[in-house]
């Protein structure tokens, strides 16, 4: 079991930030053949990623949904996840070419997606839980009388970076 922390904290980063969101939908449940190697690349690129502190990703959360998985990835530069998507060495590119070739195939079986985000500014508390989300993919620090309600937090940030 994860270690809690009981205490009020927030996160604290300097620098760009980048929320990257990516997804499946699995739209034919039955269709195992299908839809579980999408489900399966994602293993590998996360783990290759994890082990280069140099490519960007700071940290991510998997997520299960009612129409299928969702990562929220964290990333210090939109140009480092771009980087990343079109190196030609690293494990995104043959995956894709995979996903795109098995949906040719058996077209709506499964869907992919993704957004991407440049936060200007965020705004986090956690209280009795282990570290997540912006904590644990950039700095977690107390909360101060300076960053105590939400509106403080946010202004925080937004000086910080």
């Amino acid at each position: 079991m994860a270690r809690t922390d009981g205490s009020r904290t927030t996160h604290q980063h300097e620098g760009e930030l980048v929320v990257f969101l990516i997804g499946m939908t699995i739209n034919r449940w039955w269709r195992v053949d299908r839809w579980l190697p999408t489900l399966l690349a994602m293993g590998p690129m996360l783990r290759e990623l994890s082990r280069d502190p140099a490519s960007g990703l700071l940290g991510f959360r998997a997520l299960l949904g009612a129409a299928g998985p969702t990562v929220v990835q964290y990333w210090s530069s939109v140009d480092e996840l771009y980087a990343y998507a079109g190196d030609r060495t690293a494990t995104h590119r043959p995956a894709w070419a995979a996903f795109n070739r098995r949906a040719r195939r058996a077209p709506g079986v499964v869907g992919v997606w993704h957004e991407t985000y440049r936060v200007a500014g965020a705004e986090s508390i956690y209280v009795g839980t282990p570290a997540m989300g912006l904590a644990k993919a950039t700095t977690r620090v107390p909360v101060t009388a300076r960053t105590d309600a939400a509106r403080q937090r946010i202004e925080a940030d937004r000086t910080v970076a």
